[in-house]
């Protein structure tokens, strides 16, 4: 196990960097704003996932309790016309061991799941999310930017989480304050001809706090 604050290229004073998933509990104690899981999807199933139709990557939105992820995801390729095969069996699988460590961590029977294929700048703006936590993992593409601000303007120094790279990170919900002042976007890749497969992930606490159920679905 091994855990490190702001030690290693490619972090920030209050960030976590994991080699084994095992120290992201690590992202509960006081002065974590963000925890990083610092590790490589298998070549063969990066060059797959790179070498896919940006159309058939996969999108969706969904809550629905943690026990139910791997039907929901497995659902979700299915109606993108994602081709079965080994690759495939390993995405799903990872995003299924993702939403059981983040959902333990977090102590959440429930989880708000939703995947997205950006080719736009969505969510370029650094911004903190207005919620208790969140995972995100980018499987293809750029991952996450993040950086400190301490005026509220963008950060000086910005850092990029790498491909495959689960980052865990805090929103203006969680009881701990004062804030830390990390900041975070998703890159602005509009007009390079860059396709992104995300995954985000957030705790859901209570059922009732969230909007209409019976209108998400998976598309």
């Amino acid at each position: 196990m091994n855990f490190v604050r702001g030690t290693v290229k490619g972090a920030t004073v209050g960030v976590g960097v994991a080699d084994d998933p095992a120290a992201l509990s690590s992202f509960r104690q006081p002065g974590c704003a963000a925890a990083i899981w610092r590790r490589q999807t298998p070549q063969h199933v990066q060059t797959w996932l790179d070498g896919l139709d940006p159309e058939i990557l996969p999108r969706g939105k969904v809550v629905l309790p943690r026990n139910a992820i791997s039907d929901a995801v497995g659902h979700l390729f299915d109606i993108s016309g994602l081709p079965p095969g080994s690759e495939r069996d390993w995405l799903q699988e990872d995003i299924v061991s993702l939403a059981d460590m983040f959902g333990g961590l977090m102590k959440a029977r429930f989880l708000r799941l939703r995947l997205d294929a950006v080719t736009t700048n969505a969510c370029w703006k650094f911004h903190v999310d207005a919620i208790t936590a969140r995972l995100v993992c980018t499987y293809r593409g750029t991952g996450t930017q993040y950086g400190i601000s301490t005026d509220g303007n963008d950060p000086k120094r910005v850092f990029t989480v790498q491909t495959g790279s689960p980052i865990l990170l805090r929103g203006t919900l969680w009881p701990v304050q004062p804030p830390p002042g990390l900041l975070h976007r998703s890159p602005p890749i509009e007009r390079t001809g860059e396709a992104r497969l995300v995954l985000v992930l957030d705790p859901v606490f209570d059922l009732d706090d969230e909007p209409d159920l019976s209108h998400t679905t998976i598309h």
